[in-house]
């Protein structure tokens, strides 16, 4: 893995984060569908990497895509990397946070204007503040 600016040992990595945080970030883990409160999240406010804390998305770059996991069609410039996933029998591009590397979700050609992306994001690998 590449070097990032958040670096943590595993053990480090293990400690910090939930079991279920740990499995998605660190091991490119997915979340059941449909089961993170976050994908219903409306207020405005920021998500944040439950890993490091950088700034990802803002609520008003969320929207509902009726896939089960939160879904923005933008990312804080600068907040996310990407890289070439070929699991599971498929080509896809995998959304990482640019700051401690871990894994949060794929984004997809398909979302919305104006960008026409959808960032489809574990909502575990989010933490959210609302706004005020």
């Amino acid at each position: 893995m590449p070097d990032f600016p958040a670096q943590k040992t595993d053990d480090e990595w293990r400690k910090l984060l939930t079991p279920e945080q740990y499995q998605v970030l660190r091991q490119h883990a997915t979340e059941r569908a449909g089961s993170c409160a976050l994908n219903t999240e409306k207020r405005a406010g920021t998500f944040y990497c439950a890993g490091c804390g950088q700034e990802l998305f803002t609520n008003d770059t969320k929207f509902n895509s009726g896939t089960g996991w939160p879904s923005f069609f933008a990312p804080k410039a600068g907040s996310i990397g990407t890289t070439t996933d070929r699991s599971h029998g498929m080509t896809r591009t995998e959304v990482h946070c640019a700051q401690c590397g871990g894994h949060l979700g794929h984004v997809f050609p398909d979302g919305p204007p104006p960008t026409g992306q959808r960032y489809c994001i574990n909502g575990v690998a989010l933490n959210f503040v609302p706004k005020g």
